[in-house]
C-alpha cells in the first residue's frame, strides 16, 4: 500500500542530483573580468583574439585565471580587481594603437568562478538583474519630430516616382515644414493628381493650396499615420538596439519601452560607463550608394584625390572605394536579410527583402546601372564602412535581392547579421545614466538571502515542533523544493533580481501549504480510527485534488503576470510559476517517497509520529 517501486526512487535520486549540479555553479560567486568585443560592426570576433589576448597579458606580466571564446567576444578572468583595471589598460593599448578610431571595445565585466568541468556540462550560474550583479542603466529619448521629418523627407521621392509613373506633370515638389507641397500648371492636372495620391498613399491629406494662378496642393500626414510612423520609429530603434547589443555578448541586457518616447537600457555585469555608450553607439545606418568607377574618377582614386561628388571608403579587405553620396536605400527600406545560396552557382549568398519603396527604387536604379558596381554600408559614429560592392548584372525588381560573389558561408551569415540589425529610424540622446556597483549588488543579495534563509529555517522550526517527523520530512521536501528551483532558473539561464527572491520566499510558503494540507488531512483519517498505513495512503490520496486546485489557480495567475507583464513583474512570475511546479513534486512525490521508505517497510506499524492528534471523548 505505501511502498514506491524502485523507479519512483530512481526517479528521486535523479532529481536530487540533477539540483545538486545546477544549483553548484551558484555558490562561487563572481570573479572581476574583462570583456573584448568589436568595435565595428564590419569586424568579428575570432579564435584568433585568444591568442592576440594572452599574448598582450603575457608582455604585461598579467596572470589571469581563465580566458574564454564565446563566439561573441572573448573574455578574461582575473583574480582581484587591481589586476582587472591593470590588463584592461593593457589590452586597450595592445588592441587599439589609434584610440581615436578603436577597433576594439575592451570593457569590465564579471565572470562566473565555476570550475571547467561544470561549465563543460553547461551548468552555468543564474543571470542576476541590475539590481543584484550591478551595472549600468540608461534612459533614452527618442526624438519623435526627427522620426516624422524623415519619414516625409522620404515620401517627397515617393511623390515624386508616383507623378513619374502615372504621366502627371508637375512644376516643382519641396517640403514646406512639415507639410509637403506640390505645384501645377493647370487645374486638370492637379485633379488627377490628387486622385492618384489618395489612391496611392492614404496615409496623406491632400488640401487645395492655390495661390493666384498657380495650382497647387498640400500634403499631411493624417495625425493617426503621423502617431503610426512615430510608433514604428521607437519599435525599430529598440530591435536596432537590442540586435547591436546581442551581438556583444552581454547577459541578459534588458531593452525595453517606457512611455511613448523613451528606451530604458540595462547592462547587468558592465561597470564602465563610458564603455557602455560606445555599446549604444554601434547602432549603424545602412545605406546604399553607386561606386564611382569612370575613367576620370578611377584615375583620381589612383593619384590619392577624390572627385566631386564622390567620397573614399575603405572595403572589408582594406582596398579603397570610391562611392557617390548620393543614398540610394537606407536600412528602413530592408525588411530581411537572410543567408543563403545562389540557385544558379551554389555559391554562399546573402537575400534581401525590401519594402515596396525600396523595391520600386532598387527596380529603377538596377535596370539603369546594369554592368555597374553598388555599394552597401555602414555609417557608425560618422564614419562609414564598405559591407559589400557587388556588380549589377541585372535589373531587379520584385523587392528581392541577392548579393553574392567572392563570399564564404561565414561571411555571407556576418553580412546577413550586419544588415538585418539596420538602421535606427530617428535619433536617441542619453537623458538619464545610472551605475550600481557590484558592492550594492552584493549587498542585495545577502538580503535576500538573509530573509529567505530565516523565512525557510522559521518554517522547519515550526513544521518540526508541530508535526515531529512528519513536520522533518515536509522539511526535507521543502529544501528540496527550493534545491529543484535554484536548478531550473540556472539551467535555463533565467535573471534573477529582487522581484524573484521575494517569489522564492513565497513560494517557500506556498510549497509547505501543501504539506500541512497532507499532515492535517492524515490526521483526520487517525482521528476517524484508521490505521496508520491507511491513514498514510488516504491522507496523501485525498489531499492531492485540493493540492492541484489551489495550484492550478495560482499558476493561471502566474501564467497572466508572465504573458502580460514586464520587467521586474515578468521576473516574479517566472520565479513564481517554476515554483509551483517544483513545489508539487516535491510536497507529494518527494515526500511520500520518504514516508514510504521510513514507515512502508514496517508491516504492523501501530503508531505515526506526527504530532498530538485531538481525539473525541467518546466515554462522554
Amino acid at each position: 500500500m505505501n511502498r514506491y517501486p524502485a523507479w519512483k526512487y530512481a526517479i528521486i535520486a535523479l532529481s536530487l542530483v540533477f539540483g545538486l549540479l545546477y544549483t553548484l555553479p551558484n555558490f562561487f560567486g563572481e570573479a572581476p573580468a574583462v570583456q573584448v568585443s568589436s568595435g565595428k560592426a564590419t569586424l568579428k570576433v575570432e579564435a584568433s583574439m585568444l591568442g592576440r589576448v594572452e599574448s598582450a597579458l603575457e608582455g604585461a606580466g598579467i596572470e589571469n585565471t581563465g580566458l574564454f571564446f564565446d563566439g561573441n567576444s572573448v573574455k578574461v578572468r582575473f583574480g582581484d580587481t587591481d589586476t582587472q583595471l591593470r590588463a584592461k589598460d593593457v589590452l586597450a593599448r595592445a588592441l587599439n594603437p589609434d584610440p581615436a578610431d578603436p577597433g576594439w571595445i575592451v570593457a569590465l565585466n564579471l565572470l562566473s568562478n565555476s570550475p571547467n568541468w561544470l561549465t563543460s556540462l553547461h551548468a552555468l550560474p543564474m543571470y542576476l538583474g541590475l539590481d543584484l550583479r550591478g551595472g549600468v542603466h540608461f534612459l533614452l529619448q527618442v526624438d519623435m519630430k526627427q522620426a516624422l521629418s524623415k519619414r516625409i523627407d522620404g515620401t517627397v521621392g515617393d511623390l515624386r516616382t508616383l507623378m513619374r509613373d502615372r504621366n502627371l506633370r508637375h512644376a516643382g515638389i519641396a517640403r514646406a515644414g512639415d507639410a509637403i507641397e506640390i505645384r501645377f500648371r493647370d487645374a486638370a492636372t492637379l485633379d488627377r493628381a490628387r486622385a492618384a495620391i489618395a489612391d496611392a498613399v492614404p496615409d496623406l491629406a491632400v488640401a487645395d493650396a492655390t495661390d493666384g494662378t498657380e495650382p497647387r496642393l498640400l500634403a499631411t500626414f493624417r495625425p493617426q499615420a503621423a502617431q503610426r510612423i512615430q510608433e514604428n520609429a521607437l519599435r525599430q530603434n529598440i530591435t536596432t538596439l537590442s540586435n547591436r547589443i546581442n551581438e556583444l555578448g552581454v547577459a541578459e541586457p534588458v531593452i525595453q519601452q517606457q512611455g511613448l518616447d523613451r528606451v530604458v537600457v540595462q547592462l547587468p555585469g558592465v561597470q564602465d560607463t563610458a564603455k557602455a555608450k560606445d555599446i549604444l553607439g554601434r547602432t549603424a545606418t545602412l545605406e546604399v550608394r553607386m561606386v564611382c568607377e569612370s575613367p576620370d574618377e578611377l584615375a583620381a582614386l589612383a593619384a590619392g584625390t577624390v572627385p566631386f561628388g564622390c567620397e573614399r571608403y575603405t572595403e572589408r579587405d582594406g582596398q579603397p572605394i570610391l562611392v557617390r553620396k548620393q543614398v540610394i536605400l537606407t536600412g528602413e527600406n530592408l525588411n530581411d536579410a537572410q543567408a543563403g545560396f545562389d540557385s544558379q552557382t551554389q555559391e554562399p549568398a546573402v537575400h534581401l527583402n525590401l519594402d515596396a519603396r525600396g523595391a520600386r527604387i532598387f527596380r529603377d536604379v538596377t535596370r539603369e546601372n546594369v554592368g555597374k558596381r553598388m555599394a552597401i554600408l555602414l555609417i557608425e559614429r560618422g564614419k562609414g564602412e564598405v559591407v559589400t560592392a557587388p556588380v549589377i548584372r541585372t535589373e531587379i525588381g520584385g523587392g528581392r535581392v541577392q548579393i553574392s560573389g567572392r563570399m564564404t558561408s561565414q561571411e555571407a551569415n556576418d553580412t546577413a547579421l550586419l544588415l538585418r540589425a539596420g538602421s535606427l529610424a530617428a535619433p536617441m540622446e542619453i537623458i538619464e545614466e545610472r551605475t550600481i556597483g557590484p558592492s550594492l549588488g552584493a549587498e542585495n543579495i545577502a538580503k535576500g538571502f538573509h530573509s529567505t534563509l530565516w523565512g525557510f529555517l522559521t518554517v522547519v522550526a515550526f513544521m518540526s515542533l508541530y508535526y515531529m517527523l512528519f513536520g522533518v520530512i515536509s522539511s526535507i521536501a521543502l529544501g528540496v523544493n527550493l534545491l529543484l528551483l535554484i536548478a531550473l532558473l540556472s539551467l535555463l539561464q533565467a535573471t534573477l533580481t529582487l522581484p524573484g527572491i521575494a517569489a522564492i520566499a513565497l513560494t517557500l510558503g506556498m510549497a509547505i501549504d501543501a504539506n500541512v494540507l497532507i499532515n492535517e488531512r492524515v490526521r483526520e483519517e487517525l482521528r476517524e480510527g484508521a490505521t496508520p498505513q491507511a491513514a498514510i495512503a488516504a491522507g496523501y490520496d485525498r489531499a492531492w485534488a485540493t493540492i492541484l486546485d489551489s495550484n492550478v489557480t495560482s499558476l493561471i495567475a502566474g501564467v497572466a503576470l508572465l504573458l502580460f507583464g514586464s520587467g521586474p513583474v515578468r521576473g516574479f512570475a517566472v520565479v513564481h510559476v517554476l515554483g509551483l511546479l517544483t513545489s508539487m513534486f516535491s510536497a507529494v512525490f518527494f515526500s511520500r517517497g520518504l514516508v514510504n521508505l521510513w514507515y512502508g517497510r514496517q508491516r504492523k506499524l501501530t503508531k505515526i509520529s506526527i504530532g498530538q492528534i485531538w481525539k473525541p471523548d467518546t466515554a462522554a
